[in-house]
C-alpha cells in the first residue's frame, strides 16, 4: 500500500505541471471568472475531460493485489484494473465550471475508462460522470468564492475515490476480486486524489493572486501617473504643459522617450531622439491620424510604422495613447521604446487604462467647469432682477417731487442712481462685504421714505468688526422690502423693522423682524422654498435670496422664517465668517 501510494504521488508531478500550464491559458481564466456559457461549456468539458484522461495514464495497472509501474497503460485484460488520478480533472471541472462542465468532463473521462476495459470498466465509467455532477452541485454552495479553498477541496476530493470504490464493489465481478482491489488501491487513491485536488486549487489561487497583485500594481501606477499629469493637462495643451507632462511620463513609465501632441503637431518630445524629433513638427504618421479619428490606442512595432525620417533613429516601437474631451480627441501621448519586445501586455494595458482615465478626468473637469459657469450665470440673473413696481413708483415720485420739492427730487434721484449702480455691481461678483451690502440697503431706504415716511422706522444694529465679512449681494434689501410690502401692509403708523447683524462663533447671524401682521400659516412653508405671487411684485425676492444662500453656503445658511409671538414676522440666516 505504501509503495503504491508513493508511485501515485510521483505520477502526480505530471498533472501539476499540466495544471501550471492551464493557469496561463486565457480561456482557462474565463472559467475562473465564472464566465461560462453553453458555448464555452463544451470547450471546458473537453479540457477537463482530457485532463481526466491524462490522470488515467498517470496511474498504474493492478492485478490480484499487485501493480505494474509501467508508464503507459494499454487496454486492460479481463482481470486487470487501474489505480489512477482520473477523477482529479473531473472534480476540478465540476468545482470550477458547475454541473454542466463536471458531467461533460466526466462523460469523456468515463468513456475512456470504459474503453480501456478491465473488470472495473463499467464501474469506473459510471463513477466519472456521477462524480462530475456531484462536484458541480457542491460548487453551487461555494459560488461566492472565486476558487474553492484547498481545505474544502481536500475534503471534497476524498469522496470521489470513495464513491468509485463503492461502485466497484457493487458492479464489478467476481466480488472477491473487487474486494481485493478496493483493499489494495482504496486508501492510496483517496490520499493521492484528495491531495492532488487540494494542490490543484492552491496553484490556481496562487496564480490568481499574482494576477490580482499585478493588476492592482498596474492600476495604482496608472492612477499615480494620471494624478501627476492631470493638473498640467487641465490647463490646456501648450508647449509648457506638454513638456511638463512628457517629463513626468518619461520618469514614471521608464520608456525611451515620450512626446505629447495636440491634433495637429507635436508640442514636446523628451528622451532619446530629441535631436530630430522636434517640437512643432506636424503629425505626419498614419498611426497618429488613425488614433485621432478612432480614439483608440495604436501600436507600432517597427521603425517603418513610426515613419521617422532619420535612418539612425534608435526608436523602433511606439504606443500612441489618445485622450478626449467632450467626446472629441484633443491630444496624443506617444510612448517610444527601443525594441518591440519592450511593449508587453502590461504596457498595452497601462496605456489603454491611462488614456481612459485621462479622458474621464478631463470630462469630469469640463463638467465641473460648466456647472460652475451655469451656477454663476444663474446667480447673475437673480442678482440683476429689480422689482419693476419699485422702479416705476420711484420714478413717479421723482416726477411729482420735481414740481414741489426739487432738492428732495435731486436727493432721491442720486439715491436711485446709487441703488441701481450697486445692484448692477452685484452682478460682477458672488460675494461683497457687509458694509457694501448695507450701503445698498440704505440707498433703498432713502428712496422708500418718500412713500412711507410716517408709517414705520428702521433700526439697524451691526456688531463692530464684521464689516469685512462677505455676504451675497442684494440679500438684505429684498428681505426688508418683503417686510415693508407684506408685513407692514396696511400699517399707517408705529411700524417698526429691526435689523440685527452679529457674530456668533465662526458665523455671522442676520435677523430681520417687523411688528406687522405676520405671514399666513398656510404660506409659511412656501416662503423662500418657491416663488409666491403677490399683487405688489413678482414674488421671487425672498425665494432668490434663499436660493443664493443655499448655492453659496449650503443648507445651513437657508432662510429661517417664523411668526413672532408678539406679532409680526422674523427672517434670519447665518453665513460663515471665512467665506
Amino acid at each position: 500500500m505504501e509503495e503504491l501510494s508513493l508511485v501515485l504521488f510521483e505520477r502526480l508531478g505530471l498533472l501539476l505541471l499540466l495544471t501550471f500550464i492551464l493557469t496561463r491559458i486565457p480561456l482557462f481564466r474565463q472559467l475562473l471568472d465564472r464566465e461560462v456559457s453553453l458555448s464555452t461549456s463544451l470547450s471546458f468539458s473537453i479540457l477537463f475531460g482530457l485532463f481526466g484522461i491524462a490522470g488515467t495514464y498517470a496511474g498504474v495497472v493492478v492485478e490480484d493485489g499487485t501493480f505494474d509501474p509501467s508508464f503507459w497503460i494499454m487496454p486492460l485484460a479481463e482481470e486487470e484494473a487501474t489505480a489512477d488520478a482520473s477523477l482529479v480533472g473531473v472534480v476540478i471541472g465540476g468545482l470550477l465550471g458547475g454541473p454542466i462542465v463536471g458531467v461533460g468532463a466526466g462523460v469523456i473521462t468515463g468513456l475512456h475508462l470504459y474503453g480501456l476495459g478491465g473488470f472495473t470498466a463499467f464501474a469506473c465509467g459510471l463513477s466519472a460522470p456521477l462524480t462530475g455532477l456531484l462536484a458541480g452541485l457542491i460548487a453551487r454552495f461555494f459560488s461566492q468564492e472565486r476558487v474553492i479553498s484547498p481545505s474544502k477541496a481536500l475534503f471534497i476530493g476524498m469522496f470521489a475515490p470513495i464513491l468509485q470504490m463503492g461502485l466497484i464493489l457493487i458492479f464489478a465481478s467476481p466480488p472477491e476480486r473487487a474486494s481485493l482491489l478496493v483493499n489494495t488501491i482504496g486508501i492510496p487513491m483517496v490520499l493521492t486524489n484528495s491531495v492532488a485536488i487540494a494542490i490543484f486549487t492552491t496553484m490556481i489561487r496562487v496564480a490568481l493572486k499574482e494576477e490580482e497583485r499585478a493588476a492592482a500594481f498596474a492600476a495604482q501606477r496608472g492612477l499615480t501617473i494620471a494624478e501627476l499629469i492631470l493638473p498640467h493637462l487641465r490647463q490646456g495643451l501648450t508647449h509648457q504643459t506638454a513638456r511638463q507632462t512628457a517629463v513626468l511620463l518619461l520618469n514614471e513609465l521608464k520608456a525611451a522617450a515620450v512626446a505629447v501632441a495636440d491634433t495637429e503637431r507635436v508640442l514636446a518630445h523628451v528622451g532619446i531622439g530629441n535631436s530630430h524629433h522636434l517640437p512643432d513638427e506636424p503629425l505626419r504618421t498614419e498611426l497618429a491620424r488613425k488614433a485621432i479619428v478612432s480614439g483608440e490606442v495604436q501600436i507600432a512595432l517597427s521603425r517603418e510604422e513610426i515613419q521617422c525620417d532619420d535612418p539612425k533613429c534608435p526608436l523602433h516601437a511606439l504606443i500612441i495613447v489618445p485622450f478626449s474631451e467632450a467626446g472629441k480627441v484633443v491630444g496624443l501621448i506617444k510612448i517610444f521604446f527601443k525594441q518591440p519586445q519592450q511593449i508587453r501586455k502590461v504596457e498595452e494595458a497601462l496605456a489603454l487604462g491611462l488614456g481612459k482615465l485621462i479622458t474621464h478626468q478631463l470630462n469630469l473637469a469640463l463638467t465641473e467647469k460648466m456647472t460652475r459657469l451655469m451656477k454663476d450665470t444663474e446667480l447673475r440673473v437673480l442678482q440683476a432682477q429689480i422689482n419693476p413696481h419699485f422702479l416705476f413708483n420711484t420714478l413717479n415720485s421723482i416726477v411729482t417731487l420735481i414740481r414741489i420739492d426739487p432738492d428732495l427730487a435731486r436727493h432721491v434721484t442720486i439715491q436711485l442712481g446709487t441703488f441701481i449702480r450697486l445692484n448692477l455691481k452685484a452682478t460682477s461678483s458672488q460675494l461683497v462685504p457687509i458694509r457694501q451690502e448695507l450701503n445698498h440697503l440704505f440707498a433703498y431706504l432713502e428712496i422708500i421714505k418718500i412713500r412711507f415716511a410716517d408709517q414705520f422706522t428702521v433700526n439697524c444694529d451691526v456688531e463692530a468688526g464684521i464689516d469685512h465679512v462677505l455676504i451675497p449681494p442684494a440679500t438684505l434689501q429684498p428681505l426688508v422690502e418683503n417686510s415693508i410690502q407684506h408685513g407692514l401692509k396696511g400699517t399707517t403708523q408705529n411700524g417698526r423693522i429691526d435689523i440685527y447683524i452679529q457674530q456668533i462663533g465662526d458665523r455671522v447671524q442676520v435677523v430681520i423682524q417687523d411688528n406687522g401682521t405676520g405671514i399666513p400659516h398656510d404660506l409659511l412653508g412656501e416662503i423662500g422654498a418657491e416663488p409666491v405671487k403677490s399683487e405688489e411684485g413678482n414674488g421671487i425676492g425672498v425665494y432668490n435670496v434663499n436660493q443664493r444662500l443655499i448655492s453659496l453656503f449650503g443648507s445651513e445658511s437657508r432662510l429661517q422664517i417664523k411668526n413672532r409671538e408678539e406679532g409680526g414676522c422674523q427672517i434670519s440666516f447665518s453665513i460663515p465668517t471665512s467665506a
